[in-house]
């Protein structure tokens, strides 16, 4: 069956279930967009690879790519052969070098590594015909936009749950970095903790 490259377009909050979130693919050569939903967790972990943004330490999908590239392994593809009910079905593509073998996975998690290995996405034309959809322009800007929010939670969620977030851990071009996005949205417990750090390294 004929391969159909897919892009990401982007990711929204999910308006009919609650703490989900919607990954909207692209068809590459045409209109359509397959929107797929799923967890928060890999919600956070792809838009954090989209918008280029560096967790204190690494998530989950983060080592399993430092796992595979420590044993030679790389990821060449991410396929999703398959739709039943509402529920995706992918697989991993991968190679040692010699083989390739196939591994199956979550939609959410290939697309979470997809991005970290900077490989293609593929589909087939049953999916798109019976779950993609067509989206205007103004809603692909929509969902564009709200990658950045998204990945931003990862840095509220890391510093409710360790209001240290681990500053000594990031590099001062780091912190000011992130003290501009605190004081933008407001995060103003948030920017004196980074404030205190970087007026501490000045003294050392």
């Amino acid at each position: 069956m004929k391969k159909i490259r897919l892009e990401i377009v982007g990711l929204s909050y999910s308006h009919n279930q609650s703490g989900a979130y919607v990954l909207v693919l692209g068809e590459c050569s045409g209109s359509r967009r397959l929107p797929i939903v799923i967890g928060g967790f890999e919600a956070q972990a792809i838009a954090i690879e989209l918008e280029k943004m560096t967790p204190t330490r690494p998530l989950t999908h983060d080592l399993f790519k430092s796992f595979a590239i420590t044993f030679n392994i790389i990821l060449k593809e991410v396929t999703i052969y398959s739709v039943v009910e509402g529920v995706f079905f992918a697989k991993l593509i991968c190679s040692d070098g010699s083989k390739e073998f196939d591994i199956d996975a979550r939609t959410s998690d290939a697309i979470a590594l997809a991005v970290r290995f900077n490989c293609h996405i593929f589909t087939n034309e049953s999916i798109l015909k019976s779950a993609g959809i067509v989206l205007d322009g103004d809603m692909d800007s929509n969902i564009l936009s709200e990658n950045s929010k998204i990945a931003e939670l990862h840095i509220e969620d890391s510093f409710q749950k360790d209001n240290t977030y681990e500053f000594k851990s990031k590099s001062s071009e780091e912190l000011r970095n992130t003290l501009q996005w605190a004081l933008e949205n407001e995060k103003y417990e948030m920017a004196s903790k980074i404030r205190d750090e970087l007026n501490q390294r000045k003294k050392s």
